[in-house]
């Protein structure tokens, strides 16, 4: 079969199916921990390939849809490729195989007696097809179902071992997000009632012609479902209390991944649907005020985790900066800094672990001396940190620097304050981590104010029940599993290459928002040349 179109037609539902029959297949073999790994792992490194060729065939040939279950468009479910999309697939595979090699090295595996861990890895299978789903959807019910499999996936992965904080945390978590969810289906019905379909090309020509007022309620619905699932503020305030309870691997990869699945719902519905730009000054608002108030929450924390959430929801605001810019610079910056953030704050959660493990604790009134007992690990948390700084060259300068040139260019005193954040944002987000490498790593522990305690015993890696005991109690000081080092410094080694690569990153994500800019090439990819409303 050659490369073209085809190809992309017979690939694109992959993402999917695949990791959806090996969840299956694991179930079972539940009692079988070994093959369970290697289905996952064969699962995982398949839909990385498959998702690597897809961007490269959908760079190349541009935007194609196929129809699942041969029902023609516009009734059937459209899976569309485009630059977008397999951008985003191949990113979030990349994370999600990288955080379960950490997750096999941290020692997860069947017949613990706290934690049901035989079904961690069918529930991380599953979310990978549910994350796939969201991304390839071309219709709003499809997105709506990607996102209630995220959502049911998240759970048991956020309560694994089933400790009173977890199980407090999985609940705030599920409770804030059936009410985004079920204000995600009132959007798709106000959208249904109103256009008379679900499908996302048919109802961007039928929104043209649909009263300005009952447009930007409809769009305004929409953002708040996907501003909640985004952690943009006001709606972020359960980020920080749900993500830092669970096991590090589950909290890299729901920081670095899943808010950004509701950034994409927000850069989808906001170039196809609603590209007239009516909510755009509130867009900007809500990203200025996420930036700064995220920072600043991020200042106040004295536990790593904490911290780094906080960070997470500042830097959020920098993506919604570039889509509220409604201009192809700004979704250019927007597209390639999404990009960068996902493999970056995974790989610093990741980091988080390998902590963890070395010292004991994450809270900076416990932490000192890593830098000495661990040269290696304070290179792997040193080169995310100043990449998430912003320090150049790295790919966090680079992106930056893309959307505040965006804002420049942008004639209106909302998009010149919002550079302004924006740059006083990134001084800070590197205050934070100057902090944290001073006080974590610079300083000897004997200096820190509880540095003889540790928030665990090595039983208790997996089940934090055990508080406050002796640092000198534990047995695995200095002990990071080469499954657990491994793929951490293969994601930052990603994460450099988007710096050493950042001329086709940026070709690429030129491509891709000039694409969401032509509302043309994804109306045609799905209904065809001339395909009318």
């Amino acid at each position: 079969m050659s490369l073209s179109p085809d190809l992309i037609r017979t690939l694109a539902p992959l993402p999917v199916l695949i990791p959806m029959l090996a969840a299956a297949t694991t179930l079972f073999v539940g009692r079988r921990p070994t093959i369970q790994r290697a289905v996952t792992l064969f699962a995982l490194i398949s839909v990385t390939a498959v998702s690597a060729m897809l961007l490269y065939l959908a760079d190349r040939y541009g935007a194609t849809s196929v129809q699942v279950g041969g029902w023609d468009t516009p009734i059937g479910i459209t899976l569309v490729v485009d630059r977008l999309a397999a951008l985003m697939l191949l990113v979030s595979s990349i994370v999600l195989l990288a955080v379960i090699v950490y997750a096999v090295g941290q020692g997860i595996r069947d017949g613990h007696e706290n934690q049901p861990v035989s079904i961690f890895l069918p529930t991380y299978l599953a979310l990978t097809a549910g994350v796939s789903n969201a991304f390839l959807a071309s219709d709003l019910f499809n997105m709506f179902v990607g996102f209630e499999v995220l959502l049911a996936a998240s759970f048991v992965l956020l309560t694994l071992g089933a400790s009173a904080d977890r199980v407090r945390a999985g609940v705030s978590y599920v409770m804030v997000s059936m009410v985004s969810s079920l204000i995600f289906l009132a959007g798709i019905g106000f959208a249904y009632a109103a256009t008379g379909t679900l499908n996302l090309a048919q109802m961007s020509q039928r929104l043209d012609d649909i009263p300005t007022g009952t447009r930007m309620a409809i769009f305004g619905v929409l953002l708040v479902a996907f501003g909640i699932k985004a952690a943009v503020f006001p709606l972020s305030a359960w980020l920080p209390d749900s993500y830092p309870t669970a096991p590090a691997p589950v909290t890299a990869v729901f920081a670095g991944l899943l808010t950004k699945v509701g950034v994409y719902a927000i850069m989808r519905a906001h170039s196809l649907l609603f590209p007239q730009g009516e909510l755009d000054d509130v867009l900007m608002v809500c990203g200025l005020l996420t930036m700064i108030i995220g920072i600043l929450g991020a200042i106040a924390q004295s536990d790593v985790k904490r911290l780094l959430s906080f960070t997470l929801v500042s830097h959020i605001g920098y993506m919604i900066f570039g889509v509220a810019l409604s201009t192809q610079s700004g979704l250019s910056g927007a597209v390639y800094y999404v990009a960068h953030h996902i493999i970056v704050q995974t790989t610093l959660f990741l980091v988080v672990g390998l902590i963890e493990r070395q010292a004991g604790s994450s809270s900076l009134r416990r932490l000192g001396g890593l830098a000495a007992a661990s040269p290696l690990l304070a290179i792997v948390f040193l080169i995310p940190a100043l990449n998430l700084g912003g320090i150049p060259p790295f790919s966090g300068f680079i992106g930056k620097i893309a959307l505040l040139q965006a804002g420049v260019a942008h004639p209106s005193f909302l998009s010149w304050t919002l550079v302004a954040g924006g740059t006083v944002t990134s001084l800070l987000t590197l205050y934070v981590v100057a902090r944290v490498w001073t006080k974590a790593f610079w300083r000897a522990r004997a200096d820190a104010p509880e540095g003889d305690l540790a928030d665990v015993s090595p039983s208790a890696l997996i089940d934090e029940s055990e508080e406050d005991i002796p640092f000198v109690d534990r047995e695995d000081v200095g002990r990071m599993p080469v499954f657990m080092l491994a793929p951490t410094i293969g994601l930052v080694a990603v994460g450099l290459a988007l710096t050493v690569f950042a001329g086709q990153m940026i070709g690429i994500s030129d491509r891709a928002a000039r694409d969401l800019q032509n509302r043309d090439v994804y109306i045609t990819a799905v209904l065809g040349e001339g395909g009318g409303p």
